[in-house]
């Protein structure tokens, strides 16, 4: 393991039973409100990306924390990909499958430039559903997915093979 990924081991937390029993959640709020360990794994993520991305994309909601501090640190703009019904203007739409049921994302129509090179930021990729639709609101946008960057991949869900003509990058699978 790089150290990187190490110190995401250390910092992520389980919790048992949640949302649902049977679900072990992995939980990265140690690892945010950890300031060094938060500063390193956003200096990490950005020089991966320095200078081959237009624009951040940061997933509702644990997106946004990483996907506006990584957007800061490359001096770029950062997008929000909200849930349906929570952005203001003229909006996308894209559905996906849950475990459980769908869910709906939405992206402004205006949130890009034609062409524009974006990273996708996440804090888990599981079955992949959130990251794909994202990625296909960001292609209906008229942008292009430069990358998918996830904290932690949960290797036995498969969400990669969804992903699977895009690049994606774990910190850390298990």
């Amino acid at each position: 393991m790089s150290q990187i990924s190490d110190l995401v081991a250390s910092k992520l937390r389980d919790i048992p039973d949640f949302p649902k029993p049977g679900v072990m959640f992995k939980d990265f709020t140690p690892l945010i409100a950890d300031g060094p360990a938060l500063r390193e794994l956003v200096r990490d993520i950005a020089q991966r990306y320095a200078g081959s991305v237009d624009v951040i994309v940061g997933i509702e909601a644990r997106g946004f924390i990483l996907g506006a501090a990584v957007a800061y640190e490359l001096e770029l703009g950062m997008v929000p990909v909200r849930k349906a019904g929570k952005l203001p203007g003229e909006t996308l739409r894209e559905s996906y499958a849950l475990e459980y049921g769908t869910a709906e994302i939405e992206v402004h129509t205006d949130a890009f430039e034609a062409g524009q090179r974006v990273l996708v930021i996440d804090d888990v990729l599981a079955t992949g559903g959130t990251a794909e639709a994202t990625a296909l609101l960001v292609e209906r946008a008229g942008a292009k997915v430069a990358a998918i960057e996830v904290v932690l991949e949960l290797a036995f869900l498969e969400g990669r093979k969804r992903l699977a003509h895009r690049p994606v990058n774990a910190i850390l699978t298990v």
